[in-house]
């Protein structure tokens, strides 16, 4: 499997080869992948703050490249709704510029976590932290979208919620009722339009009407065009933004933010992809290539891409199965672009308010925070702080903070999960159900002048404490000390260190420590840190037997 961790899948799939039925559903997946794209493109560059376009070269540039390299079959990248609020936070802080260079870093700090094999690991981050900060970036983008889902007359609408809350408030009575009734319309089209028909989507039927409806009937409503100007039907030539130390050096906290966001996202798309296919993918080569898209975004002037969970999901529900389906939706994207700009940008902005106020809806997984209130309190600690996090402080924030929070609440639970026990208290009990519980061996005593203690569970930094009070509490010194390890899975540094002066203080008391039952692992941890000069080779055993036949001779 190694020789394929950095292997594309499309490349996989091409060597083994396609069959003509399956590209056949891969072209139809991509089609409609690429019409459902469209609105969500151009809606998530508004709402970020950057023109249309982007929104459109981010879905056809990185999409493209993100399916071509992906360690997935059938992941569709581009511009996401998790990115709306750092997007517009750089925009407002370095500009448009800006932005594209901290996509460009954003790139190759991707590839770099791909390239170190991180994507093992980014895949094991708490349940808790994932809703609360999903659903606190849905509420950031509902509130976003208030300003043109009423048609507020606010000339610029402040990135921090409470000032944002409070300017929508002072403006209410500004409202475009007209802009309401298209936004209520498309809002009400994008959620039921299923029950007709789920071969094309909603949103695309609700664009449709109401560009048609205001463009025919001359309806006094903002658009792309009234705030935009026209839609580039081209692309532009890549080109290597202007970097400096200076500039990494400003741009260097929001492009960490976009690649952990990014790998985080992309990798949960994987993951879901791979339930709904009963595939596995590729999580290092899937970051190696978020990264590569990213940079490429960087190069064509577009925003941050990742992989998008509802395009992924509807590539895979219309017959998508090969990476084939996402290279055809970019050449969809492609194509309308460079066919269909002129009519795109008669889209009133309300109209893409109300897809939005969808998005931000399916986004909020209000099932599943509301169902999080039944987990252990400590779960519930977790998702409310990177919930409010999120909403009023800053996503980076919020993640890190869940993450220390989890980081906490694990080692409290592992540490917890450690047991020292004396078994000389045990050994002499009369009831038989106890020994077999303490021994799978028979032994008939414990000698004369000799503790036995069995450690249960990990001896890690979280449990030293633990492991120190044992110390303390051995108020004898007994001749021969038998630590019994069968149970250990691991020892890291501070429990090697604490073992050490463990031993050296017993050792210049005389008494002799016997191990047994250590993994391997553990053995040789305990010769890289010098441990078995301590100990005696001799005073290790695999089974409890010989090491009480070693107290044995010692006491003789």
């Amino acid at each position: 499997m190694k020789n394929k961790e950095f292997k594309p899948k499309f490349f996989t799939l091409l060597k083994v080869g396609i069959k003509k039925d399956q590209l056949k559903k891969d072209i139809v997946a991509g089609i409609i992948v690429g019409i459902v794209a469209l609105p969500l493109a151009i809606a998530f560059a508004i709402a970020s703050g950057v023109s249309p376009e982007k929104g459109l070269i981010t879905a056809i540039i990185a999409g493209l490249v993100i399916s071509t390299l992906s360690g997935s079959r059938v992941q569709i990248g581009g511009p996401t709704g998790a990115f709306i609020i750092i997007i517009y936070g750089i925009v407002q802080d370095h500009g448009v510029g800006g932005l594209t260079i901290a996509t460009f870093m954003a790139g190759f700090i991707i590839l770099g976590m791909g390239f170190a094999r991180l994507g093992n690991y980014l895949k094991f981050i708490p349940y808790p932290l994932i809703v609360g900060f999903t659903s606190g970036i849905a509420v950031i983008i509902f509130t976003t979208q208030i300003k043109d889902f009423l048609g507020l007359s606010i000339e610029a609408l402040p990135s921090e919620f409470i000032p944002k809350i409070g300017s929508i408030s002072q403006n209410l009575s500004t409202i475009n009722w007209a802009s309401f009734a298209i936004a209520m319309f498309t809002t009400l089209i994008t959620l039921n339009f299923y029950r007709i028909t789920t071969k094309v989507p909603g949103s695309l039927v609700a664009i449709i009407l109401c560009t048609l409806a205001v463009y025919l009937f001359e309806i006094p409503v903002e658009t792309i065009e009234s705030k935009f100007g026209e839609i580039p039907n081209k692309l532009s030539l890549p080109q290597i933004p202007n970097i400096s130390f200076e500039i990494i050096q400003d741009l260097m906290k929001p492009a960490i933010t976009i690649a952990i966001l990014g790998s985080i996202e992309s990798l949960l798309s994987a993951v879901v992809a791979d339930g709904m296919i009963g595939g596995k993918h590729r999580s290092n080569m899937e970051l190696v290539a978020q990264g590569a898209g990213n940079i490429f975004s960087g190069l064509f002037g577009g925003i941050p891409a990742t992989g998008a969970i509802a395009r992924t999901a509807t590539n895979v529900k219309n017959g998508g199965r090969t990476p084939i389906a996402g290279i055809v939706h970019s050449i969809i994207l492609l194509m309308i672009m460079l066919l269909f700009s002129p009519v795109a940008k008669l889209i009133p902005l309300s109209c893409l308010a109300g897809i939005l106020v969808v998005v931000a809806w399916h986004m909020s997984e209000w099932k599943h925070f509301k169902g999080l209130f039944k987990s252990d309190k400590m779960d519930i600690i977790i998702l409310l702080s990177t919930f409010f996090l999120t909403i009023f402080f800053d996503l980076i924030l919020a993640i890190e903070v869940g993450m220390i929070l989890s980081s906490f609440i694990f080692m409290n639970r592992m540490s917890k999960s450690t047991t020292i026990s004396n078994l000389n208290n045990l050994s002499g009990n009369k009831n038989p159900n106890d020994k077999e519980i303490l021994f799978e061996e028979e032994l008939a005593y414990i000698p004369k002048n000799t503790m036995l203690y069995e450690i249960n569970g990990p001896l890690f930094f979280g449990a030293s404490q633990k492991f120190q009070e044992f110390l303390s509490d051995l108020n004898q010194t007994p001749k021969v000390l038998i630590l019994r390890m069968r149970n250990v899975p691991f020892v890291d540094a501070t429990g090697i260190n604490r073992l050490k002066e463990f031993l050296s203080n017993l050792h210049s008391c005389g008494t002799k420590v016997i191990i047994s039952g250590a993994n391997q692992q553990i053995i040789d941890d305990f010769t890289k840190n010098n441990l078995l000069e301590i100990l005696g080779e001799n005073n290790i055993f695999n089974n409890i037997n010989d090491a009480i036949t070693r107290a044995e001779e010692i006491l003789k």
